[in-house]
């Protein structure tokens, strides 16, 4: 009777220990399959703008190194850093004594030239003359020698002279030549010295804002050796850098807002002017050239700046971050959904890419179809789940 009642016990723990079990089994199926995981879901939002961002810096789409054409000495300087200069206006020069001297050579040169093509005209016409005199006088001895009344050898000795006379006048007037070719190369000459002269001082190309000064007086300087830095106030621009993949919508007269370095927290509002025709191999960016409506201060050249452009608008989305995206490929991937009180995947196309990292989903859902922005662990298709307010 002992055995049979000992027996029974063990039988009796065994099979409740097997329903503990069993319970137990029950609850973590029910747990992690049937009870409802709540689950973060993507609420619409009204009025999206759709942006781009971009680095990039300051710079001048006019911009040069100006410097002198001749060697020689700076001994003035006009203008300074932050100067403002027209166009025309005097920057430096050079010393010009040596130039001077070489002007006045040049000048006396084309006196002497001067000299020489008149003295050489002046011995051409006499030629000339003299040919006339030579020419009546033959014409004569012949008519007296046909008539018998002269020396048919006078008459011979008068063509002769003719002949002498009209190659002199040939020699003169080639001579005549020479020296019109010569006073032209002196006046050439004293054209030359006095451009090089002139070249002594250095201008402004253009209306401009001198950003830096290289060179300070008394420095010998080499032909194009920089000494001034101009830049076209109204040329000043922002080049930015923008990921291809994020690019597609750019388009000029698009509104970006720039902020440069120095001002954190003060954005600009400039127009895209330009879009680069090329793009980086390298980096894989375009470049985009954004000018401000009305620029408060003179921007620094080269200062670093960032620019967020508005590309579009979207009146109504669910926005998602990209690693809610299962297999995103820049167009589409597979999202999880709740359908029914039950987790699914479904493949969406996105509209747009936000510069936060999220995307914008405008269709290819229902609208009573959630959509879930933060994916868990234990989710798998047809859990039980429930939308709760994304945080």
């Amino acid at each position: 009777m002992r055995k049979r009642g000992t027996g029974g016990v063990r039988v009796l723990r065994f099979a409740m220990a097997g329903l503990v079990v069993a319970a137990a089994a029950g609850g973590f199926w029910w747990y992690t399959r049937q009870r409802a995981l709540p689950v973060p879901v993507a609420a619409f939002q009204q009025d999206v703008p759709v942006t781009v961002f971009g680095l990039g810096a300051i710079e001048a789409q006019v911009l040069s190194r100006v410097g002198f054409e001749v060697p020689g000495t700076l001994i003035e300087l006009a203008a300074d850093h932050g100067d403002r200069v027209a166009a025309g206006a005097v920057l430096a020069r050079l010393n010009p004594i040596s130039q001077q001297a070489r002007l006045a050579r040049a000048e006396a040169a084309v006196l002497s030239a001067d000299a020489a093509a008149a003295r050489a005209d002046a011995q051409r016409e006499r030629a000339a003359a003299q040919f006339t005199q030579k020419q009546a006088t033959a014409r004569r001895r012949r008519d007296l020698a046909s008539r018998g009344v002269g020396s048919q050898e006078v008459a011979e000795l008068a063509e002769t002279e003719q002949e002498l006379a009209r190659v002199d006048l040939l020699v003169n007037a080639a001579d005549a030549a020479v020296a019109r070719a010569a006073q032209a190369e002196a006046r050439a000459n004293l054209e030359t010295e006095r451009a090089t002269l002139e070249k002594h001082t250095l201008r402004a190309p253009f209306d401009a804002m001198v950003i830096a000064r290289s060179r300070e007086a008394g420095t010998a300087l080499n032909p194009g050796e920089a000494v001034f830095t101009l830049v076209a106030p109204e040329s000043i621009w922002m080049q930015a850098f923008i990921d291809e993949g994020r690019a597609g919508d750019l388009a000029l007269g698009q509104t970006g807002m720039v902020t440069v370095r120095s001002r954190p927290g003060h954005p600009i509002e400039a127009q895209i002017v330009r879009i680069g025709l090329e793009a980086d191999r390298v980096t894989e960016e375009r470049r985009v050239f954004l000018r401000c409506r009305s620029c408060p201060t003179m921007p620094v050249v080269g200062e670093q700046a960032e620019v967020v452009i508005e590309t579009a608008r979207l009146p109504r989305a669910r926005l998602l971050p990209e690693q809610a995206l299962h297999g995103f490929d820049g167009a589409g991937g597979t999202v999880w959904t709740i359908e029914d009180g039950r987790l699914a995947q479904r493949r969406v196309t996105i509209a747009a890419r936000l510069v936060d990292g999220r995307v914008a989903i405008t269709d290819g859902l229902p609208e009573d179809v959630a959509l879930v922005s933060q994916v868990g662990s234990r989710f798998a298709v047809g859990r039980a789940a429930r939308a709760v307010a994304a945080p």
